[in-house]
This record gives C-alpha cells, sequence and structure tokens, in this order.
C-alpha cells in the first residue's frame, strides 16, 4: 500500500523532507529557497506557512522530534533554526557556519543538543547554542576531509559522525563538544573522543568508486551502510573488523539509504525504485523490491533484447515515457515515516518527479518474507 502527494499540485523535484513528531506535518523544499510546512487534514495537506529567509537553494532539512526545532542549509552558506512562536508562525536564528562555500547537509543529533552542517568548505560545522551570548555557534571538523561533504549521520550515542564526501570516503568522526556534554563513554569505534578525532576511514573503492551519495548509521550503532555514483552498496560492522563489504548492483547510482531494521535498509536513486537489502556483518543479500508495481517480463524476453529487435528496424513501437513504476524521476530523498532503525513500519520517499510517496513496509511482501 502507497500513497502518493504532490504538495500545492507542483510538480516541481523535491528536494528534501523531513517530518514532525507525529508526522501531522511535512516540511519540504521543492528545489527552490524556500521550506513548505503542509498539514494533514484527512487525505489532503494544508500549507501552513513557508520559510523563506534563505537567499539560494535549500539542500538540506531536518526536525527535531523534541525540541520541535527546524534546521534548514542552503547554497547560500547559511543554516538557520527555526522556532514556532505562540501564532504557530515559524521564526529563523542565525546559526555562525563560518563557510566560504554552500552549504549541503545538515542533521540534528539524537539529543538535539547540536546538529552537524556540511559544506563544500571541506569541512564539517558542529553547531551548538551559546546560552550565554544567546546564539547558535559553531566548532569545525576539518582534517582530513579533502572535498566536499555531501552526507551526513549521528551515532545514537550523539557524538561519533559519519561523513561521506566526494573525495571518495566515509569517515568516522568525534563531533564531541565539551562546552555542553559530559565525557563520552568508549564504544567499539574507540575510545578517544575528542572533537575531530578521526575514528575510522573507508574508501568508496580502490579504484575511486565515485562520489559518496548518503550514508546511515543502524540503529545501534555498529554498522554503517553507504552508497555512491557508481551504482554500488557499502557496509561495514564494526563487530566484525573494518573491512568494507561491497556488493556492485546492475541498478542506475542510489542517492539515498537508511536503515529499517539491524540487520535491513533501503537504497534509492536514479532507478526510481525503492530496493531493499540486508547485511548479516559479512555479507549484503538483495531482499527485493519496494515498488511491486512493476511488470513483469512475458515470456522471459527483456526489454534490452526487445528494444534490440526493435533496432535492427529503425523503428520505435511507441512514444509513450511513462515508467512503469510509482516514481517517475530520480529518488533523491527517504526517510522513516513510522517506527525507527531498530523496527520501520512506514517509509517515505521524494524525488525529482515532485512526488512524496509513502511506503507500507508491513504489507510488503519483501518484508513479510524476512519475517520482519
Amino acid at each position: 500500500m502507497t500513497e502518493k502527494y504532490f504538495f500545492g499540485g507542483s510538480v516541481n523535484p523535491i528536494t528534501c523532507h523531513a517530518w514532525n513528531k507525529d508526522r501531522s506535518q511535512i516540511a519540504i523544499s521543492p528545489n527552490n529557497n524556500e521550506v513548505h510546512i503542509y498539514q494533514r487534514e484527512g487525505n489532503d495537506w494544508k500549507l501552513m506557512d513557508i520559510l523563506n529567509q534563505h537567499d539560494l537553494k535549500v539542500m538540506g532539512i531536518d526536525w527535531a522530534p523534541n525540541t520541535n526545532r527546524i534546521v534548514t542549509c542552503s547554497v547560500d552558506r547559511n543554516a538557520y533554526v527555526w522556532t514556532q512562536g505562540e501564532d504557530n508562525k515559524w521564526k529563523p536564528a542565525l546559526v555562525l557556519l563560518r563557510i566560504n562555500r554552500a552549504a549541503t547537509c545538515v542533521k540534528w543529533s539524537p539529543c538535539e543538543n547540536k546538529f552537524a552542517c556540511g559544506s563544500g568548505a571541506r569541512l564539517i560545522s558542529v553547531c551548538y547554542f551559546e546560552s550565554e551570548n544567546d546564539w547558535w555557534v559553531s566548532k569545525h571538523i576539518k582534517k582530513p576531509i579533502r572535498s566536499t561533504v555531501t552526507t551526513l549521520d549521528w551515532h545514537p550515542n550523539s557524538v561519533l559522525l559519519v561523513a561521506g564526501s566526494t573525495d571518495y570516503k566515509v569517515r568516522i568522526f568525534s563531533a564531541y563538544i565539551k562546552d555542553i556534554e559530559k565525557q563520552p563513554t568508549p564504544t567499539a569505534w574507540g575510545k578517544k573522543m575528542t572533537l575531530g578525532q578521526l575514528m575510522a576511514e573507508f574508501k568508496n573503492s580502490t579504484t575511486g568508486g565515485g562520489w559518496v551519495h548518503s550514508v546511515n548509521f543502524s540503529a545501534d550503532g555498529n554498522k554503517v551502510c553507504w552508497v555512491g555514483h557508481d551504482s554500488a552498496i557499502n557496509c561495514v560492522d564494526v563487530n566484525t573488523g573494518l573491512t568494507v563489504v561491497k556488493l556492485k548492483t546492475e541498478y542506475l547510482p542510489f542517492l539515498s539509504c537508511i536503515w529499517i531494521t539491524p540487520m535491513t535498509f533501503i537504497v534509492a536513486g536514479h532507478s526510481c525504485i525503492p530496493l531493499i537489502y540486508s547485511f548479516d556483518g559479512t555479507s549484503i543479500t538483495f531482499v527485493g523490491k519496494l515498488d511491486e508495481s512493476q511488470k513483469r517480463e512475458a515470456s522471459g524476453v527483456s526489454a534490452m533484447r526487445h528494444f534490440q529487435s526493435l533496432d535492427r528496424n529503425s523503428r520505435l513501437e511507441s512514444t509513450d515515457t511513462v515508467l512503469d513504476c510509482i516514481h517517475q524521476n530520480a529518488i533523491s530523498w527517504v526517510a522513516i515515516q513510522s517506527g525507527t532503525k531498530e523496527h520501520t513500519t512506514k517509509i517515505s520517499t521524494s524525488g525529482l518527479d515532485g512526488q512524496l510517496v509513502i511506503w507500507d513496509l508491513t504489507l510488503t511482501r519483501s518484508m513479510q518474507n524476512l519475517k520482519i
């Protein structure tokens, strides 16, 4: 079962989206400098507010469930923390990122007392609220990042941070801020956790592997999965060593990945369909397609062979451009709509076709076969 929505009747690409705590509201960026806040009313969505403080395209949104604060970042090199006033209008507070390139991604820590913002300035800004001066300030993680930080995710302990970048590397850093936090306890990734401490570093591939598009910690923080522009899926389990397990796929490059159980995750991207994979610590296994609307090939004849036969006569059978799947363009964002990384029951996907789709995992045959 799926739910499909075009917000405001627009078919503009959706850059990113985020849910509030009870999933009654959603924040989306329609590929411009604005963030639109919608509230669910029955089977429809009503536009409640437009956050338009940014000057250029919004690249990242995250909504803290407990403090009910929204953080946004943009190509204009700024980030804002938005709080809701008594009139239900959202008011911005500028964050001192101290960067000279675009802000590319942003993520609240699980404790919601700080957030991390990646940028084209080859650094990560770890931001927190300084109550003495009543503003949001940042500290930088720089070395050994060599290029744009494209994606971030937090460990459950709110201290460790995994980041992917366009230098083909995935790195795990300590983002400990002693001004606002207690001394962190040791983890399987290491004991020393001063700010910027490099805990682990992984190559996307020995031959390059392309830019890293998305990274994600598992619910227990012991596994990391990531996807890059080489159409491959990568996983690491710290309990079985720091060896990268890589699975090359036949699909177009993936743009987003997220854990939905301790051993299962979903990836999506330019192939326009969400795919389910499992990881047992030593191998990655394909589970199935979340989009079950696709038709099966008749008589075992592949689409490639069909078009090869048409090409011999230099003619086309049809000019239809509608894809045989729910999303009609690349999926750029995957988020948990209901549940947690420990047990997800629904996810949401948005993409370049302007659609936001909510998927019920409990009704998916692939997930039922896993008995999760």
